[in-house]
């Protein structure tokens, strides 16, 4: 069965730095695009890095220059290390893979910057 974990999100204050990762079981991970999205409370959902099968990133204007999307093949894993947090990035981040058989979606993990 093909599922996503991710990981790492918590409380920081305006200015600290998290990292996220989002744990692949069933599946390789490296086979397929990434992405990250979040979903601040009341707000749609609004995509926020990819990474190609290749390993090349894509950020949103909002977050670029501060966080970094990469791949850890040996872990299966993908992360998102986020830096110079804004109280705006509070929200909850889930990682997405864009597989043969379709998204596979993680249970979302909790970020919340205060200022």
């Amino acid at each position: 069965q093909m599922h996503l974990a991710e990981s790492g999100g918590g409380l920081v204050q305006s200015g600290g730095s998290l990292r996220l990762s989002c744990a692949a079981s069933g599946f390789t991970l490296n086979m397929y695009a990434v992405k990250w999205f979040r979903q601040a409370p009341g707000k749609e959902r609004e995509w926020v890095a990819r990474i190609s099968k290749d390993g090349e990133p894509e950020y949103a204007p909002s977050v670029k220059d501060r966080f970094t999307i990469s791949r850890d093949n040996s872990e299966n894993t993908v992360s998102l290390q986020m830096n110079s947090l804004k109280p705006e990035d509070t929200a909850v981040y889930y990682c997405v893979a864009y597989t043969f058989y379709g998204l596979r979606w993680g249970q979302g993990t909790q970020v919340t910057v205060s200022e």
